[in-house]
């Protein structure tokens, strides 16, 4: 469902938008879903705890991290009303029913998703966010069923490819992932992204490790300073 709206972001430009509720769910991810990758549970949870009461309220934890399954579940029961949380490297459709089963909202994969998955995943009621690089990749992704794809590596395509992208393809819900950061992401967004997916270009790995609640409620702050939401 479409509902056409006219606002003003926070940098001072009216637009003409479309709020877009993707997936049968109805649920539509936040603009920016934070990634961690080779964490544990506790460590997780520190990070998931300044997310609550941001725009930033979406997580992905990586299923290739230590205890990724309890993660994401211990994850969804203490903060799963305030901040989404999903799986990513979902490579397989064991890791998708693993995935599920953990409580995962959303599923991220770096690859293509097999139809089983995309079947899963949409039995489930869980959002699918498969990767592509081409634009043959991008609308195989979206014929098949995915309600976002991830174009990755971003970092190394460049903004310009997002808008190159949708020109012939036109308005697509994409999430830039791989070499975006809190200093280049508004870059995408201005070139057409509707999602980015960031992943150590947020925080400083040791905030994380050693559960630094005050740098990185500072890291998520400046995040929010950097985009037009």
């Amino acid at each position: 469902m479409e509902n056409k709206k006219i606002r003003i972001n926070i940098c001072g430009v009216q637009t003409i938008g479309v709020e877009r509720k993707i997936s049968m769910s109805g649920m539509l991810l936040p603009k920016v879903t934070v990634i961690l990758r080779g964490y544990e549970t506790k460590q997780v949870l520190c990070v998931v705890e300044q997310l609550v009461g941001t725009k930033v309220n979406s997580i992905e934890v990586a299923s290739n991290s230590p205890h990724a399954m309890q993660s994401i579940a211990a994850a969804r029961k203490e903060f799963g009303a305030e901040v989404h949380v999903g799986a990513g490297t979902v490579t397989n459709l064991d890791l998708a029913k693993q995935a599920v089963d953990a409580g995962a909202e959303f599923m991220l994969s770096p690859i293509m998703f097999t139809q089983e998955m995309f079947d899963f995943a949409k039995k489930n009621e869980v959002i699918t966010v498969p990767a592509a690089f081409s634009p043959s990749e991008i609308k195989m992704m979206f014929d098949m069923g995915a309600d976002i794809v991830k174009v990755f590596p971003a970092g190394q395509l460049g903004p310009d490819y997002v808008k190159a992208v949708q020109a012939p393809l036109g308005k697509l819900p994409l999430m830039v992932v791989g070499g975006v950061g809190t200093g280049n992401v508004q870059s995408f967004f201005d070139k057409g992204a509707t999602y980015a997916g960031i992943g150590s270009g947020i925080f400083d790995p040791e905030d994380i490790k050693t559960c630094n609640s005050k740098n990185l409620a500072a890291a998520i702050k400046r995040l929010e300073e950097n985009v037009c939401w």
